[in-house]
């Protein structure tokens, strides 16, 4: 679950005798207990990182509402319904991580970690609105263009803008990489696009100044593709999660740790995926063919082993023991030939 697996010695067949020693007198238990504490942590942390950022985007946005108000600014409108969006995220990602934390049941066998990728396709959809809502204002405002005023107060607000988000953005982005969480980094790439967004209205609230009328709605169609771009980027990152994938540098990782463990012959399919910000593994392992019940289990339980240790994030793993070939012998799977996929 944490980078205490990986941070905590993963080879220890090659260590020295003292390490070994310390390493069995040391509590460091992978049962089922302790990964439901480290999991609980990790949505600890998920939901504080929440409510602060929500906390001060919220503050943001009402402070740029209060501007918009009193300067008919359609940037800075662009930019506060936008930090509002982003404020909001926080609630649907914010039960997924309270849902997350409920024990598997007869009819959700996984668990309810996958609430997490549905409020990433939550926040990505809303991106998508704010986007449009956006381009709509800023176009309209382009057809009917009016003056700005109070023009250092917008600018002001714009400041105030960039700092909340990009604070926040630093945060989420963070604790989301920490945790493994892909919906709280494409919350945080959201608010780091809304920082770059508060600065494009300082330069709209420049080009006011200096008398130009399209310079408020031309700003605001520039932040609108400002937010296409974020959005491209984190339903790229949502798609991802939600279709498996994982990173083939973990996969790289996990097969070596794999075939260091003293027994295992062969890796045979090895499978990661992302449940929440967790991560589960299914893998067959080849060992000595004439090896016995107990022994080939003793394999797979030290092969799961090195796997938790190696994989940062990985809470559990499904190990099968495969006999190593033997020449001329029939295929042991041969009976499931006719249920694979095609």
């Amino acid at each position: 679950m944490s980078d205490h697996h990986h941070g905590h010695g993963h080879e220890h067949h090659r260590a020295s005798p003292l390490h070994r020693l310390t390493h069995l007198l040391t509590p460091h238990s992978h049962e089922t207990a302790d990964r439901l504490d480290s999991a609980l942590e990790s949505s600890a942390r998920g939901m504080r990182a929440l409510w602060v950022s929500l906390a001060v985007l919220g503050v943001t946005a009402l402070a740029q509402a209060a501007v918009v108000v009193v300067s008919g600014s359609v940037a800075l409108l662009g930019d506060t319904v936008h930090n509002a969006a982003d404020a909001l995220t926080a609630v649907p990602l914010g039960i997924a991580f309270v849902l997350g934390r409920r024990a598997a049941t007869r009819r959700f066998t996984y668990g309810y970690g996958r609430a997490e990728d549905l409020a990433g396709i939550v926040i990505v959809l809303t991106i998508a609105a704010s986007a449009a809502f956006a381009g709509w204002t800023a176009f309209d405002r382009l057809l009917d263009p009016r003056p700005v005023e109070h023009v250092p107060v917008v600018a002001v607000a714009a400041l105030v803008g960039f700092a909340g988000n990009e604070w926040v953005a630093r945060y989420r982005i963070r604790v989301g990489r920490d945790i493994g969480s892909a919906a709280l980094v494409a919350d945080g790439l959201h608010a780091r696009t809304d920082g770059f967004t508060s600065l494009a209205v300082l330069l709209g609230a420049g080009g006011s100044a200096l008398g130009w009328r399209y310079a408020d709605p031309a700003v605001g169609l520039a932040i609108t593709a400002a937010i296409v771009f974020v959005l491209r980027d984190a339903a790229r990152e949502v798609f991802r999660r939600v279709m498996d994938a994982v990173d083939p540098a973990l996969v790289d990782r996990a097969e070596r740790a794999l075939t260091a463990v003293p027994g295992v012959r062969g890796v045979g399919e090895l499978r990661l995926r992302w449940i929440g910000h967790r991560l589960r593994a299914e893998v067959a392992v080849v060992v000595d063919g004439e090896a016995t019940v107990r022994e080939a289990h003793r394999v797979a339980v030290e092969a799961e082993h090195a796997l938790l240790h190696a994989v940062p994030r990985l809470t559990a793993a499904l190990v099968h023991a495969d006999p190593e070939p033997v020449p001329g012998a029939a295929d042991p799977h041969l009976p499931l030939a006719h249920h694979a996929v095609r």
